[in-house]
């Protein structure tokens, strides 16, 4: 076994000249640098002085954030500032990046080698070193792109304003079609403006062009066909809801009035694009008019319809439910707020003709047909309706059409 060298931490004892060792402490190790000399009080009062006197006469500079000693730097004899880092090893230096192949895909913020982690896992501190910088300094960064101008919202570019119009919305207005039926003749090619053909939907015309349509679309045309039903309670005029049928299930052959003289066999193709022009609530009867012709719906429930709709409605007085004639307990002026002054939904209505049919029904025409119009005017005046029917629309009227069944719209008649 080899001998130890025995350490001592005593001071080496003095040499027969009486003279000890000079002892002073070895050079950092990988500075490349002479140890410094240790100033003396007065050196380290007169390097105070000229610091002060430096930092008056020059401008006040930004410090880095790590920096919070006041000490002005002290530079060694190579020139380098001592409160910089020292230039790394050779052997801490990053190893060169790998191939494309053979590097892996790391979370944000994590190495993407192995030896950027230590033995326990953990990122090393130096594989950043590199990338650590000043963070006041931005002279390494992309600038940031300028900001774009706020963009105005889409707004439809506005039709000029030189009296034309939809052709289409021409065409219902003189009453030649709806406009379902003369976007259709326009996309077939049926209608001339001014003897021009006019084939492109939206096309925008001046209100006194002259407007002619082929025979193809009039034969067409009188293939629709209008159905007069006469809707018992219990059933909707549109859609199914509630559970409660559509009054169009009652469309059936086994449902025609024997009565009905019109050369026309029911088909699939009359029951498609049948809808209703005139509602009646669940709880009302009478004259429903079904039809596929636009220009009769429009006539009817357009917005400028004038055509009169004519209703009996049994009534009851709120005050005297029990009066069996209940024309004699309902004061005139009931009926004359009937007739008019009364308001819907904040808007008046128009004038309408009332009049007792007998003790207690009602006789009422109306130009115009808000959603329940009558029972709502009727609770407006202390009256409660009971029944109601209507019995005309126009010129048609209901007749002895029986319950449930229907017939065609005859051909020389109009409402």
């Amino acid at each position: 076994m080899t001998e130890r060298k025995k350490l001592s931490l005593n001071r080496p004892a003095p040499t027969e000249g009486g003279d000890a060792p000079s002892h002073r402490k070895p050079p950092v190790r990988g500075s490349g640098t002479a140890p410094r000399k240790r100033m003396t009080a007065a050196e380290a009062a007169q390097a105070r002085e000229e610091a002060a006197a430096r930092a008056a006469a020059a401008p006040t500079q930004r410090r880095h954030p790590d920096d919070r000693t006041e000490r002005p730097p002290r530079r060694d004899a190579s020139g380098r500032d001592d409160r910089r880092p020292p230039p790394r090893r050779e052997d801490d230096r990053r190893p060169a990046p790998q191939r494309a192949d053979d590097r892996r895909a790391a979370p944000y913020g994590e190495p993407r080698h192995p030896r950027d982690r230590d033995e326990a896992g953990y990122r090393s501190d130096r594989s950043n070193l590199a990338n650590r910088r000043d963070p006041g300094d931005r002279s390494d960064r992309t600038p940031r792109a300028a900001p774009r101008p706020a963009q105005p919202p889409h707004t439809e570019r506005p039709t000029p304003d030189d009296g034309r119009m939809r052709l289409s919305k021409l065409m219902s207005e003189r009453g030649l079609a709806s406009r379902r039926e003369a976007d259709e003749w326009i996309e077939q090619g049926w209608v001339r403006v001014n003897g021009e053909v006019v084939d492109e939907l939206g096309t925008r015309v001046l209100p006194d062009v002259e407007v002619t349509i082929d025979p193809l679309a009039r034969t067409q045309q009188a293939e629709r066909v209008t159905i007069l039903l006469h809707k018992p309670i219990g059933y909707v005029s549109g859609q199914a809801e509630d559970g409660h049928e559509p009054a169009v299930t009652l469309i059936r052959p086994e449902n025609r009035w024997k009565d009905d003289r019109q050369p026309l066999q029911l088909t699939r193709g009359h029951l498609r694009h049948l809808a209703p022009a005139g509602r009646l609530d669940i709880d009302s009867t009478g004259l429903l008019v079904l039809t596929q012709d636009g220009r009769i719906a429009r006539q009817l429930i357009g917005e400028d319809s004038g055509v009169e709709k004519e209703y009996l409605v049994r009534v009851q007085a709120v005050d005297a439910p029990d009066a069996e004639n209940v024309s004699a307990v309902v004061p005139p002026e009931v009926i004359e707020q009937l007739r008019f002054g009364l308001e819907l939904d904040g808007r008046q209505l128009k004038p309408a003709q009332v009049s007792w049919q007998n003790e207690q029904q009602l006789r009422f025409v109306l130009r115009e047909g808000r959603k329940r119009q009558i029972r709502r005017m009727c609770e407006l005046v202390g009256l409660r309706v009971v029944g109601l029917k209507r019995v005309r629309m126009g010129r048609i009227t209901l007749g002895k059409l029986p319950v449930g069944e229907w017939r065609f719209l005859r051909a020389d008649e109009r409402f």
